[in-house]
């Protein structure tokens, strides 16, 4: 075997944690733009016929 079970599970939770941080990441930009992009749509919106 190439990699030890050990091995295996420390790339688990790597993967696990680059996947929380981007989660984390995608919240604050959300965040952040929500209610800009909110008001955009809200300005089209009403200035549709």
């Amino acid at each position: 075997m190439l990699f030890s079970p050990k091995e295996k599970g420390q790339g688990l939770v790597e993967y696990a944690i680059i996947i929380v941080l981007v989660a984390i990441l995608l919240i604050v930009i959300v965040g952040a733009l929500g209610e800009k992009t909110g008001d955009t749509f809200s300005s089209i919106n009403n200035s549709l016929p």
